[in-house]
């Protein structure tokens, strides 16, 4: 179906002042709010476990259920990584870092104050 008015596209589309607005909360694009999903609330527990699925024997230590949002998860994935001396990366709120990692990563999260649980075998 195509769009005949401004009306049909959801509002204000551009503004002199702003640039670009999102047709759907009418902020600026690049403060836009409805396109980000928000993260599930889990059950508080950080878990941290061992995985090589996928990987082709190399293992990695997932981190999962930290209370963070995208970019402080980031920077705080930086600082664990950093203490581990690895590499690693952050997918979907889930930080994964390069080999076995679990008995250095457990004290420094439960130095933040959160419940730490190693899952998995």
């Amino acid at each position: 179906m195509k769009k005949q008015s401004l009306k049909d596209l959801g509002g204000l589309v551009y503004s002199t002042d702003q640039g670009r607005m999102c047709p759907e909360c009418r902020h600026p694009v690049e403060q836009c709010q409805c396109r980000t999903a928000a993260r599930p609330v889990g059950d508080g527990v950080v878990r941290v476990s061992r995985e090589t699925k996928g990987r082709k024997g190399k293992g990695v230590t997932l981190v999962t259920g930290i209370p963070l949002d995208d970019a402080p998860l980031k920077a705080f994935a930086k600082v664990l990584k950093a203490r581990c001396g690895t590499g690693g990366t952050v997918k979907d709120g889930v930080v994964e870092i390069q080999g076995d990692q679990r008995d250095i990563l457990v004290p420094l999260l439960q130095a933040e104050g959160w419940v730490v649980k190693k899952a998995g075998g």
